[in-house]
């Protein structure tokens, strides 16, 4: 199994488990967030943590003092201990990311990376963003870059779904239907 398979498969449980205790959402992923940092910040800790050479029961009593000393909410900190006795803290990012993803689509709300040639004003922005949110039939988050090389228009990615109103795209099609009649 891969690791994102199985983090996905913690994350899923972990929401679930937090749905279910009405445990607040915010703070599960605030709790995962912080240690995720705390692994980032203290790269010892990390190596240490991580490492197949250190005994299980060593990786589980500093787990259950950190969560102890971060005030970690019960679930967060069961799983984090359950992670370091089956020595899966490796998982901790992947499982972060998938928890997210899965607190946005609990909210209904999506992201969406928006491409253009040139930076849009706010307004322009907000339109777009509005628009997505009435063809998805939900909450928009919008991330925007710009792109030179799309030359105009612009491209909007939506989860798996592309929406691309780019002039290079429109030249494209132009170039493959003079090919098709030629």
């Amino acid at each position: 199994m891969s690791t994102k398979t199985a983090a996905n498969r913690y994350a899923r449980a972990l929401f679930e488990v937090a749905l279910q205790e009405k445990t607040d959402l915010d703070r599960v992923e605030q709790d995962l967030a912080d240690f995720h940092d705390l692994f980032d910040r203290e790269p010892t800790l990390k190596k240490v943590m991580l490492n197949p050479a250190v005994p299980v029961t060593r990786k589980r009593a500093a787990m259950v003092d950190l969560t102890a000393r971060a005030k970690t909410t019960t679930i967060v900190a069961k799983l984090l201990v359950l992670l370091a006795e089956r020595d899966r803290l490796v998982l901790l990012p992947d499982l972060l990311a998938s928890y997210r993803d899965r607190l946005l689509s609990y909210r209904k709300v999506v992201r969406a990376e928006l491409t253009t040639s040139a930076p849009l004003d706010a307004a322009t922005t907000e339109a777009i963003r509005q628009r997505l949110a009435q063809v998805t039939g939900n909450t928009v988050t919008l991330q925007t870059r710009v792109d030179p090389s799309i030359v105009g228009g612009l491209v909007a990615r939506v989860g798996t779904t592309v929406y691309d109103a780019s002039v290079t795209r429109q030249l494209e099609k132009m170039r493959d239907q003079l090919a098709e009649r030629a």
